[in-house]
C-alpha cells in the first residue's frame, strides 16, 4: 500500500533527494525510506514540565517498539505545558498546544502518531490535535507518581497541599514543617498520584479507547510503564496498516464510556471541559448535561483522595483501570473499538481486582448511585455550572446563604486572614472574574482557602461559587464552571454582596434571589473588563475562545481537516 509517507521518502527527483539526504544526516540507512510505515512521536517534554521531564526515556522504549514492528520512529516536540509553573494558568495554552501539535501532525511525512503527555493540559492537547488530524494515533501517558510518604503515612500530591494550607492557616501546623513535607510528596518522577485532573485524563484517554489498557495507572517509574510504551511503539504500526484512527474509536458511544468511568473513578471535573473539546474536533454531538444524565447511575467505585483515601499506586496494584470497567459490566459500551483493535469488552474480560477496599463493588460502593459530577442550571448558570459531588460535603448540598462577593481570587486572598472579615459558615462566597476571557485562561483558583476565622472555629467547608475551576485535586463543596462567565457579562457579574444564593444539588438547581427587574437594572449598570491583551496569542484566545459548557476551544478550531499532503516546495 502507497503510504502518506511516501510523498516525500518515496519521491523522485530532486525534491525526494532532499528530503531522504537530509534524514540522512542523523545516520539512518537508505532502507528506512523503503516505505515502511513512519511514525511520529509527539512529545510534551520538558524540564518546566516536571510530571513530563521522563518522557525521554518512554519515547525510547516506543521507538525500541516502532523498530521491532519494521517502522520508522521520528520523535518531535510539542508545547510543553507544566501545570505547577505556568501562569496564570496552562489552561489558557491547551489550545495553543493542540494547533501547534495539530499543524506539525499534518506538514509532516508521518503516517501514524505516538502521543506522550502526563500533565494536566497535555493530554487533551494532544487529543485534540490527534482528533483533527484524524491519522492513526495511540497515547502514552507518563504514569503517576509514587505515592507520598510523611511522618509514616501516605500523603498526595495537590491534596495534601490544601490541607497543609488550611492547617497552616489555623495555626496546627508550621511554615518549617510544610517545607520539610514538600519533599516527601514529590519523589519520584510523574504526575499527580491522587485522582486529580492528570490522572482523571490518563484515565478517559484509556476509557476512550486510546490508550493500552493499564496504561493509565502503571507508576512512571514502574518497569512496565516503559514495557507498555514498547507494546505501543508495536502496536501503532500494526494500526497504520489497519487504518485505525481517532475518528473510529472515539464514537460517541466511547465518550458515553468516558463519562460513565469518570463518575465511578471520581474523575475530576476538569474532564468535562476537556471531552467537549475533544469532541467537538470529532463532530461527535456531547452537550454539559450528558455528563449529569450518564453518570446518575452510576457509583463511585474507586477510593482515591481528594474524594477517598488512597492514591494512584494503590489503584494500579488494585487492578487498575480495566478492573473498574469490567465491574461496570454492563453499563459500559463492551462493542466499542479501541488502539488494541479489540472491544473494550474483550479488553476487560479478564480483568481482576485485587483490593476491595481500593476498588468497590457496584453492591457495596464507595459512594452511593449519583455521586459523581452533578450540572446545575438556575438564574445564576443559565447555560450550567458544575460540582463535584464526591469531594462536596453532604450537608452543604442543600444551601442557602447571603453571599460575599469579590472580583477576583487575589482581592479574596488579601483579606481571607482578616478577623473582621464579615463572614461565617453560612457565608456563600462567590470568586468572579476567573473564566475563560475573565483571567483570562480560566484558572484552578474556585476552591479559595476559607476565611483564618473560621479555620480557627473548626469549620471544614463552605460553600464557594466561581465561574473558574478547581484543580482535580482539590476538594470542598464549590460550584464551578459557571457559564456564562462574569466577563461575558454572564449573571455572575451582577451578584452584590448580601444577595441571597440558593444551592440544591439533588433538584440541580443554582438560584440567586434575586428579582429579573433588579438584575435588569445591574446589568445595565454593568460595564464590561477591558481586554486582557492587544496582541499575541492572549490577544487571540480572549477574542476567539468559547464558554465553559463548550469545553473552551478556540471557535475557529472546532472540527478537523484531516490529512492531506501539503504542497511540495520547490
Amino acid at each position: 500500500m502507497s503510504r502518506r509517507s511516501a510523498a516525500w521518502f518515496g519521491a523522485e527527483g530532486k525534491q525526494g533527494m532532499i528530503y531522504r539526504s537530509w534524514m540522512r544526516n542523523q545516520g539512518y540507512s537508505g532502507e528506512v525510506f523503503d516505505g515502511r510505515p513512519v511514525i511520529g512521536i509527539a512529545t510534551t517534554w520538558s524540564e518546566l514540565a516536571p510530571c513530563n521531564a521522563h518522557q525521554q526515556r518512554i519515547a525510547e522504549s516506543v521507538k525500541r517498539g516502532v523498530w521491532q514492528a519494521g517502522g520508522f520512529p521520528l520523535e518531535f516536540p510539542t508545547t510543553a505545558l507544566g501545570e505547577t509553573l505556568m501562569r496564570p494558568t496552562t489552561m489558557l495554552f491547551r489550545n495553543l498546544l493542540a494547533m501547534q501539535a495539530e499543524e506539525l501532525m499534518r506538514a509532516n511525512p508521518l503516517d501514524g502518531l505516538v502521543l506522550l503527555s502526563g500533565c494536566d493540559k497535555t493530554t487533551p492537547g494532544l487529543l485534540m490535535a490527534a482528533s483533527s488530524v484524524d491519522l492513526p494515533a495511540l497515547m502514552v501517558t507518563g504514569g503517576p507518581m509514587l505515592n507520598g510518604k510523611y511522618q509514616g503515612r501516605d500523603v498526595g500530591s495537590g491534596t495534601q497541599i490544601w490541607r497543609f494550607e488550611a492547617d497552616l492557616a489555623a495555626g496546627r501546623i508550621t511554615e518549617e514543617e510544610c517545607y520539610f513535607a514538600e519533599g516527601c510528596m514529590a519523589r519520584s518522577n510523574g504526575h499527580c498520584m491522587t485522582m486529580g485532573t492528570a490522572s482523571t485524563m490518563a484515565s478517559m484517554a484509556e476509557a476512550l479507547g486510546m490508550q493500552l489498557p493499564y496504561s493509565a495507572t502503571w507508576p512512571a517509574v514502574d518497569a512496565r510503564r516503559y514495557e507498555t510504551a514498547q507494546r505501543a511503539g508495536q502496536r501503532i504500526v500494526a494500526m497504520v496498516d489497519e487504518d485505525l484512527r481517532p475518528s473510529k474509536i472515539m464514537t460517541r458511544r466511547a465518550f458515553e464510556n468516558a463519562i460513565r468511568v469518570n463518575a465511578a473513578i471520581g474523575g475530576s471535573t476538569n474532564a468535562v471541559i476537556h471531552l467537549l473539546a475533544i469532541a467537538g474536533r470529532l463532530g461527535v454531538e456531547l452537550v454539559l448535561d450528558d455528563f449529569d444524565a450518564l453518570a446518575r447511575d452510576i457509583p463511585t467505585l474507586v477510593n482515591l483522595q481528594p474524594s477517598g483515601e488512597f492514591l494512584m499506586e494503590d489503584f494500579c496494584y488494585a487492578g487498575g483501570l480495566p478492573a473498574v470497567m469490567r465491574e461496570l459490566g454492563s453499563l459500559l459500551h463492551a462493542d466499542a473499538v479501541t488502539v488494541t483493535g479489540r472491544t473494550v469488552g474483550e479488553n476487560v474480560a479478564d480483568a481482576e481486582c485485587w483490593n476491595r477496599e481500593v476498588i468497590r463493588t457496584l453492591a457495596d460502593p464507595f459512594q452511593p448511585t449519583g455521586s459523581g459530577t452533578a450540572v446545575l442550571r438556575g438564574n445564576l448558570a443559565p447555560n450550567g455550572a458544575v460540582i463535584k459531588q464526591s469531594a462536596a460535603s453532604e450537608h452543604l448540598l442543600k444551601h442557602r446563604g447571603q453571599a460575599l462577593v469579590f472580583d477576583s481570587a487575589e482581592e479574596y486572598h488579601a483579606v481571607c486572614e482578616d478577623d473582621d472579615l464579615p463572614v461565617d459558615e453560612s457565608t456563600v462566597l462567590v470568586v468572579r472574574n476567573s473564566g475563560p476571557r475573565g483571567y483570562p485562561g480560566m484558572p484552578e483558583v474556585a476552591n479559595v482557602v476559607l476565611p483564618a476565622k473560621l479555620l480557627r472555629q473548626g469549620v471544614q467547608d463552605m460553600v464557594r461559587i466561581s465561574d473558574g475551576r478547581m484543580s482535580g485535586t482539590a476538594y470542598g463543596t464549590v460550584v464551578l464552571h459557571v457559564a456564562p462567565e462574569a466577563a461575558a457579562g454572564g449573571p455572575l457579574a451582577l451578584v452584590r454582596s448580601g444577595d441571597w444564593i440558593e444551592l440544591d444539588v439533588p433538584a440541580r438547581t443554582l438560584t440567586l434571589d434575586v428579582d429579573d427587574e433588579e438584575l435588569e437594572r445591574r446589568r445595565a449598570e454593568w460595564q464590561p473588563p477591558p481586554p486582557a491583551a492587544d496582541r499575541g496569542w492572549v490577544r487571540l484566545y480572549t477574542e476567539h475562545v468559547l464558554q465553559a459548557d463548550q469545553g473552551l476551544d478556540l471557535d475557529f478550531l472546532v472540527g478537523g481537516s484531516g490529512h492531506p499532503v501539503p504542497r511540495e516546495s520547490h
